[in-house]
C-alpha cells in the first residue's frame, strides 16, 4: 500500500475522486471524495457510522457487487461511482432487496427514463389515491394518455376500474382548468373596476369644477327645454361626452341609468345629434349584456367548482376533453 508523505499531499488532493457510498441495508447515500481506496474506506466508516467492531469493511460496486480491493482498479473507476459498504460479516446479494442494488438501479432508471414515468406515477396512486391532488397537470395528463390495458396491468385492476380512474383524472384536470379561467376572469374584472374608478374620479373633478363656474357666471340662463332634461349625474355625462368608448368606463349601474334615457334627451344633454346618441345607447346595451353574461359565467363556474369538491369515484361522466 502506498504511504503518503507531506510532499505528496498536493498531488493527492489533485487526484481526489468523487464517490457515493451506502450501507447494504439502507437507501441513504453519502457523497465522499477520496484519493485512494484506504481513504475511501475510512471516510465510508465515518459517514455511515460503522463501528469498529464491524471493521474492516468491504467495498463493492453497487451495480453488480464487484469487490473493489485493488488500488489501480479504484483509480480507473469514473467519478460518482456508487459503492456499497459491507461490514465484516455482511455479504452482497443481487437477489436481495436488502443489498440495495436492484432497488437503487430501478429507482435511478425510472427517474432518468421518461418512458417509465407513468409507472412511477401509477405506483403513487397505488400507495395512496389521494396523491391525485398532489400531481401536476402534466402528470395527470401522462396517466390519462397511458393505454388502459397497460395501466390495468401495472395497478393489478380491471380495465373497467381503470376507465373510472382515468375519467376521474380527467375530471380533476378539467376542474383545474375551470378554476384557472374563473380566476383569470375575476382578475380582469377587478382590474377593470380599478381602472374605471380611476378614470371616473379624474373625469368628474374638472367637469364638476367647470359646471360650478358656469352656474356662478350664467345663473338663470340654463335651458328650459324639456327635451334636455336628464337624470344622469354630472360624472356620467362627463364620461359619455369626453371619453372614447365611454361604455367601457361606466359601471353596470350607470349603464342601466343611461339605457333608461331617451335618445333625444341624451342627444340634447350631450350636444350631439340623435343618431350619435342612439349609437351610444346601443353600445351601452351591448356592454351591459356582455357583463351580465360574464357574471353568469362566474356563478356557473363557482357552482360547478363547489359541486366537484367530493369525488364520487363510480359516477364520473366520460370526459369530452381532447387529448
Amino acid at each position: 500500500k502506498t504511504s503518503w508523505g507531506i510532499a505528496e499531499r498536493p498531488l493527492m488532493a489533485a487526484r481526489l475522486k468523487r464517490c457515493v457510498v451506502r450501507r447494504r441495508d439502507g437507501p441513504e447515500q453519502h457523497g465522499v471524495a477520496a484519493s485512494c481506496l484506504r481513504e475511501l474506506r475510512d471516510k465510508a466508516c465515518g459517514v455511515l457510522a460503522i463501528d469498529k467492531a464491524s471493521e474492516p469493511i468491504t467495498l463493492v460496486l453497487a451495480e453488480d457487487g464487484t469487490i473493489v480491493d485493488d488500488e489501480d482498479y479504484f483509480l480507473c473507476l469514473p467519478s460518482n461511482t456508487k459503492f456499497v459498504a459491507l461490514a465484516k460479516d455482511e455479504k452482497w446479494s443481487g437477489k436481495s432487496i436488502d443489498s440495495g442494488t436492484p432497488w437503487l438501479l430501478e429507482s435511478v432508471d425510472e427517474v432518468d427514463s421518461a418512458a417509465d414515468k407513468w409507472k412511477q406515477l401509477a405506483r403513487q396512486l397505488k400507495d395512496d389515491l389521494s396523491n391525485i391532488i398532489l400531481m401536476s397537470e402534466e402528470d395527470l395528463q401522462v396517466l390519462i394518455d397511458v393505454p388502459r390495458s397497460d395501466l390495468a396491468e401495472e395497478l393489478a385492476q380491471s380495465e373497467t376500474k381503470i376507465q373510472v380512474l382515468q375519467d376521474t383524472l380527467q375530471q380533476v384536470l378539467d376542474r383545474r382548468e375551470e378554476e384557472r379561467q374563473s380566476r383569470q376572469l375575476l382578475e380582469l374584472y377587478l382590474e377593470a373596476l380599478k381602472t374605471e374608478d380611476s378614470i371616473l374620479s379624474k373625469a368628474a373633478e374638472p367637469e364638476a369644477k367647470s359646471r360650478k363656474e358656469m352656474d356662478v357666471v350664467d345663473t338663470g340662463t340654463s335651458s328650459t327645454d324639456p327635451s334636455a332634461t336628464t337624470a344622469l349625474s354630472d360624472h356620467v355625462l362627463a364620461a359619455l361626452k369626453g371619453k372614447p368608448a365611454p361604455e367601457l368606463c361606466l359601471d353596470s349601474q350607470d349603464l342601466e341609468l343611461v339605457l333608461k334615457e331617451d335618445a333625444a334627451a341624451l342627444a340634447s344633454a350631450l350636444g350631439w345629434d340623435k343618431q350619435k346618441a342612439a349609437a351610444l345607447l346601443e353600445a351601452c346595451d351591448q356592454e351591459l349584456s356582455k357583463r351580465l353574461k360574464q357574471v353568469q359565467t362566474l356563478h356557473s363556474l363557482r357552482s360547478t367548482s363547489k359541486g366537484k369538491k367530493t369525488l364520487p369515484w363510480g359516477d364520473w361522466p366520460s370526459s369530452k376533453r381532447k387529448k
